[in-house]
């Protein structure tokens, strides 16, 4: 696909060859994606050395004598036992969380060596520790944890609460290779000539410079892996590593590549596969029933991981049986990076909870969005002309659809010049801004990170006399293919090119728009049409001298701060919204992703489930996928499922290729209309919650959405089950997603090994579930399988509007669900949805409590925010009778107030409160 992108593209100054070209290219991008474009491990040299090192005979030993003890840390000096070359090692106790830090590094390389810091929050305050020696190995004890460093063979076993965690090393597979000359560089005098061909030569063909189909890679620093193994000795699975197409569960790679982490523009990708996509997040957890724990690996070069599963098969069942021993070897995962340090952070946990919030402590939260963010979102490429987008907003509200952002792609552009606009197709945008602003609605327009190399263009003007480009190996700027055809890239390590940025965006540069206009940034890997595995070659040169292997998977990730600090610059007091497509650890704190280029069929359906939960306890809880597919034409069955779906994943929006057929709900025959209607609705009805979710996993760092074993962690049927999920601990969601259904099975998780489960209330019925496992429901077209957990209170807006900004001051509606105790509680965060200021305290928080037949609210913090909202209706399920009335008591003064059948379950009707009075209500039986 990307030789027929590169002709095109070559071929452009021949139009009518161009155009058939580019026919031929629409073909061939909607087959599927070709893997021969993208390395193997056995294609990767690195990757090939470090597989290629035995177990259980680690190269690597403390040296006596260089130990050093600190308050906060220790040091001492590592060793290669064959080649002689030292390490510095540092290991200390982290202040918050029960986390550790350990890093490794050459101790006299020949040049720095790459270390990440963009991805962390801030820098981690080391906390105080207590050292204890004894024969041949040290014990660091940082609060109720500690780390047994063993000397030779160099391992590290922490422990958490005295159970042994994690294991660093334990399977010997540690490599580093340190810096060196290139052989023929020594003269055959050299003192140094003999050792390195004796000792500490790498034969691998690779090793010094590598060749893939017509790309070549001069490596001029030659090889310098990194890698490292972790074993999860209370573990039964693993899980994390995102972004991958497949399981949330990750599958032994014994047989197969392992999977790779290495940023690349994958279109309509291959489903159940360890290939590399847009995003890569290293951290990998470790879960079983009584513990879960982490590892953070924070290296942004390309890096394999290796998954050694805990499985019993036919071969180690004969072995185990022989040998008398019932006993198999941990979960493991074998880190292989190809340049930097090892970096890594120890996530103790102990529960899933815990250790997801362990490393959002270190790399940041996602902010809360503006409503408008967590509302619907209506996209593809291409929205033609201001008319086309108003005709697009107007339907919206003729059939009745909520809709709050409209998304220009990159055709609104002139000739794929960002920060400009097609002044046919968009000749008044400012006047097309208002017109939307005007029905509570926002934009999001397209901004990528390649410029069009036209010297009248004043982005690439500017950027090549003030030389902010990224470099070639012989200090000229690298010119790559995309969109505009000839492009280069800004180097976004550089603060003055990432100033020069966001500058573009004040409103005295970006005069086109308004401060309510959000941004996307896409292709931005980056995406290299002629690149080596379509993006930048490896040896290219970013500020600081550091070449692009050592950085490439933070490169979108710099991009999007760029993007923030426009957007933060522009309107100091709105929150910026970002949907970025490429990602590392850290991205979460200024944007939102999305799955990328997925396909209108059913697995990928599927797979966004997974792949967003791979998503969520990696940082990024504001995930979502193109509704309907990017690529294709669903048919009405899938699209009407997708939207089903969508309306219950945190990032909500139907995008579509340019190839595609026009697909706005009413495109559809009414009844599919009709569904898609409904599952929006219902999305704005549960905006309270969204919204409250996503100030609770600010404040906390705990995940939105979450797999099972987030709050069942003993129930190890539910491990592997990733088509269903928990929003918070409130609700269970089981889309339906297979062709035809007429009935699914949900599994209702249990909370003990016991089989114990919770009350589950369908949202729609309250019916009441009471049993724990699976249970064969039956589903229409219309139904969305979602059910409330008893002994939460949600908060819902049930007077649905044109848009969530119109909304702000509508009633709410109480949804009380209680436990087998008759008891539950949830939470409402109220503020004016748009700005800052609730970072300087106005919100209000509520807590409402029920029990003994009595609801309460109080406040969680003192209320700080005006708003004319108020309660409408409490409904509430589970009920052991039915109560004849209920009185309100506010002050002292009571109320009576009806209460009437609904569904399953009684509402009480018009409470009327101001939801900044503390009230109760009770029941009278």
């Amino acid at each position: 696909m990307l030789s027929c992108i590169r002709s095109y593209i070559y071929s452009y100054v021949n139009m009518r060859l161009a155009i058939f070209l580019l026919i031929l290219c629409i073909f061939e991008y909607a087959v599927a994606v070709d893997q021969t474009n993208f390395k193997t491990c056995d294609q990767s040299s690195f990757c090939r050395r470090c597989r290629n090192v035995k177990p259980d005979n680690t190269k690597f030993a403390l040296v006596p004598g260089t130990l050093n003890i600190y308050s906060d840390s220790i040091t001492a000096d590592l060793q290669h036992k064959d080649n002689k070359h030292l390490f510095s090692l540092k290991l200390e106790g982290i202040e918050k969380g029960d986390t550790f830090r350990l890093l490794i590094d050459e101790k006299t390389p020949l040049k720095p060596r790459y270390r990440v810091v963009d991805s962390l929050k801030e820098i981690p305050k080391p906390g105080s520790i207590k050292v204890q020696e004894g024969q041949g190995e040290l014990t660091i004890t940082s609060g109720s944890n500690k780390a047994v460093v063993v000397a030779d063979p160099f391992r590290i076993d922490f422990y958490q609460n005295n159970v042994l965690t994690v294991s660093v090393n334990a399977k010997g597979l540690m490599t580093f290779e340190h810096l060196r000359p290139k052989p023929q560089e020594l003269g055959t005098d050299s003192p140094d000539a003999n050792e390195v061909k004796s000792s500490d030569e790498i034969t691998d063909p690779g090793a010094w410079e590598e060749n893939f189909k017509s790309h070549h890679d001069s490596k001029p620093y030659g090889p310098e892996a990194v890698a490292l193994d972790f074993s999860f000795p209370e573990a039964e699975v693993l899980f994390g590593i995102p972004e991958h197409a497949d399981s949330f569960v990750l599958k032994s790679t014994s047989g197969t590549d392992p999977y790779r982490l290495y940023n690349t523009d994958v279109f309509e990708y291959i489903l159940d596969s360890k290939m590399a996509l847009y995003g890569s997040v290293p951290v990998l957890y470790g879960h079983g029933p009584k513990r879960t724990a982490g590892v953070f690996w924070q290296n942004a070069a390309e890096t394999w991981v290796d998954i050694y599963t805990a499985e019993k098969n036919v071969v180690s069942s004969i072995v185990n049986f022989v040998s008398g021993s019932s006993k198999t070897d941990p979960p493991a995962a074998h880190f292989m990076s190809e340049s930097g340090i090892i970096d890594v952070f120890i996530l103790l946990g102990p529960s899933p909870i815990d250790v997801f919030k362990q490393y959002t402590e270190l790399t940041g939260s996602g902010p809360l969005p503006q409503m408008f963010a967590l509302a619907y979102h209506q996209s593809r490429w291409n929205y033609n002309s201001e008319d086309d987008v108003e005709e697009v907003s107007a339907k919206f509200d003729e059939y009745d659809i909520p809709m709050d952002t409209m998304w220009l792609d990159i055709e609104y552009t002139d000739g794929k010049r960002y920060f400009t606009w097609d002044k046919f197709k968009f000749s008044n945008p400012l006047g097309m801004f208002r017109n939307l602003s005007k029905l509570g609605r926002h934009m999001v327009i397209i901004i990528d990170p390649h410029i069009k190399r036209d010297d009248q263009y004043f982005f690439h003007k500017d950027c090549t006399e003030r030389g902010l480009y990224t470099k070639t190996r012989e200090g000229k700027d690298y010119e790559g293919w995309c969109w505009p055809g000839a492009a280069s890239y800004p180097d976004f390590f550089n603060p003055e090119v990432r100033a020069y940025y966001a500058s573009q965006y004040l409103p005295s540069n970006f005069k086109t728009v308004t401060a309510d206009v959000m941004i996307w940034n896409d292709m931005n890997e980056p995406s290299v049409f002629n690149g080596p595995e379509v993006t930048m070659p490896k040896d290219m040169i970013h500020y600081g001298n550091w070449e692009h292997r050592d950085v490439h998977n933070l490169y979108g990730h710099m991009h999007v701060m760029g993007t923030f600090d426009g957007l933060l610059g522009r309107d100091p007091n709105q929150r910026p919204y970002i949907l970025t497509r490429s990602h590392f650890a850290g991205t979460q704190r200024y944007a939102s992703i999305w799955t990328g280029d997925n396909t209108a069929d059913w697995g990928h359906l599927q797979h966004s489930l997974k792949m967003c939960l791979s998503e969520a306890v990696a940082g990024f809880s504001f995930c979502g996928a193109d509704v309907g597919g990017f690529f294709g034409n669903p048919d009405a069955e899938l699209f009407a499922r997708w939207y089903q779906t969508g309306a219950f994943l945190p990032f909500f929006r139907g995008h579509a290729h340019i190839d595609t057929k026009r697909r706005e709900p009413w495109l559809f025959p009414e009844d599919t209309r009709l569904i898609v209607r409904d599952a929006i609705r219902k999305r704005y009805a549960f905006l309270p919650l969204w919204y409250t979710m996503f100030y609770e996993h600010e404040m906390t760092g705990e995940p939105v959405m979450r797999p099972l074993l987030a709050h069942y962690p003993q129930d190890k049927e539910g491990y592997n089950i990733d088509y269903e999920f928990l929003l918070q601990d409130r609700l269970l969601v089981r889309p339906v997603m297979d062709r035809g259904a007429s009935k699914v099975n949900v599994y209702f998780p249990s909370t003990d090994d016991k089989k114990t489960g919770d009350v589950w209330y369908d949202i729609n019925t309250l019916k009441k579930y009471t049993n724990a496992g699976y249970e064969s429901l039956p589903v229409d077209s219309r139904t969305i399988p979602v059910f409330q957990r008893g002994g939460t209170i949600i908060p819902k807006k049930e007077r649905i509007r044109r848009a969530a900004t119109l909304m702000k001051n509508d009633p709410y509606t109480l949804v009380v669900c209680l436990d087998r105790a008759g008891k539950a509680q949830g939470t409402l965060y109220i503020d004016d949805e748009k700005s800052y200021a609730y970072r300087k305290g106005e919100f209000n928080y509520l807590l409402f409590e029920f029990e003994n037949g009595q609801l309460n609210v109080n406040f969680k913090s003192k209320p700080n925010f005006k708003t004319t909202a108020w309660i409408e209706r409490v409904v509430i399920a589970g009920l052991d009778r039915t109560p004849k009335s209920a009185t309100l008591i506010v002050g002292g003064v009571s109320q009576d107030l009806e209460v009437l059948p609904h569904e399953e379950g009684v509402a009480i009707r018009k409470p009327g409160i101001s939801v900044l009075e503390l009230f109760t209500i009770r029941l009278n039986f």
